[in-house]
């Protein structure tokens, strides 16, 4: 690992390089491309570093100890030293482990959330507009755009299904979790008799696919326009700015109609498309390559009950992981960063296991 951690200090320090070379500064692709890479690299330089500095700690306080004739004080603020550095030492080398794995090529786009209310009627649609809310203050707290591409809404203010855009550096990394069943339990506000039902809702999660990555051929495209609406005839254009595009190879329906632009909806809807797309090579890719691994279960099998959020006891529990949250109320306010961090805690673990 110390060889590898070395290669990967020289390749920063020659990015680093290159970035003050004023030909590579004015060729804004290549110096993006480096920048991007440079900024990857950089908290691992910085661990290598404090790994480096530890090392040398533990050398320095075991030759003194070695040496002998310390008085009784100095030997114990040694001794001391000597402990704490050791502990350092593994817990930076444990923290390295993990930002060696291979990094998911994604990480770094924007991505594309579908909710669809799934058992329950309009309980499980108004707890589609719960999960919506969640993701949009999570995005807010990181200071993200977020963008409606389609809904179809509910009179109680629920969503049928709604898709959305958001926009960010390390979007996908941090929402690519939460593809799967999420499933509700409380009393909903219609039931005079406060018994406890059950919903669920389906979410997918898709990382945004770039158009030189994807070429998609005009010929295997159907593509209908209509008039928009609302909720109960709600909001009703009265021009057919509403799209829906087929791409017939595969039978994907997508539709958009939150712009009163035909030019943008089809615009959003074939952002939609190219990322459903894509996102169906990467699985097809990670079935063939990485199909017997442990770190690919639960992130793309969208009929997995992946959480209950469980209302009368306040607890969010996520089945994958086993970790129950007794904090349903901060995490339906966006505060998702703990929940978050311990499914990727959880995953790259696995990945560990794996790649050992």
């Amino acid at each position: 690992m110390f060889e590898k951690l070395q290669s990967v200090e020289a390749r920063y320090d020659e990015i680093g390089q290159k970035l003050m070379n004023p030909d590579i500064a004015s060729d804004q692709e290549q110096y993006t491309k480096l920048m991007k890479e440079h900024k990857q690299l950089m908290p691992i330089v910085e661990k290598f570093q404090q790994l480096c500095a530890a090392k040398d700690s533990v050398k320095e306080a075991k030759a003194l100890l070695d040496g002998g004739g310390l008085d009784s004080d100095f030997k114990e603020l040694v001794e001391e030293e000597y402990e704490g550095s050791k502990v350092k030492l593994e817990t930076l080398s444990d923290e390295l482990k993990f930002l060696l794995l291979p990094r998911d090529p994604n990480d770094d786009r924007n991505v594309i959330i579908e909710i669809r209310g799934g058992a329950g009627g309009d309980e499980a649609a108004l707890f589609a507009a719960s999960l919506t809310r969640m993701y949009n203050m999570y995005a807010e707290s990181k200071r993200w755009k977020f963008e409606i591409i389609n809904s179809n809404e509910t009179e109680l203010g629920g969503y049928k299904e709604i898709s959305f855009m958001i926009e960010g550096d390390g979007a996908y990394s941090r929402f690519k979790y939460e593809s799967g069943v999420h499933r509700v339990q409380r009393i909903p506000e219609t039931d005079t008799q406060g018994r406890i039902h059950t919903s669920t809702v389906t979410v997918a999660v898709f990382p945004e696919a770039d158009e030189v990555e994807l070429e998609i051929n005009p010929t295997d495209l159907q593509i209908d326009t209509y008039r928009s609406g609302g909720a109960g005839g709600q909001h009703v254009n009265k021009t057919e700015s509403a799209i829906r595009i087929t791409h017939l190879p595969s039978g994907l329906v997508v539709e958009c109609q939150d712009e009163r632009s035909q030019y943008k909806n089809k615009d959003k809807a074939m952002k939609v498309l190219r990322s459903r797309l894509y996102d169906q090579m990467m699985a097809e890719q990670h079935e063939i390559i990485a199909s017997d691994r442990r770190s690919q279960v639960g992130t793309g099998d969208r009929s997995e009950r992946i959480r209950t959020y469980n209302f009368p006891q306040g607890r969010i529990t996520d089945h994958r992981i086993g970790l129950t949250l007794y904090k349903i109320d901060q995490i339906l306010n966006g505060d998702m960063d703990e929940l978050i961090d311990s499914i990727i805690t959880y995953y790259r673990a696995e990945m560990l296991k794996s790649e050992s």
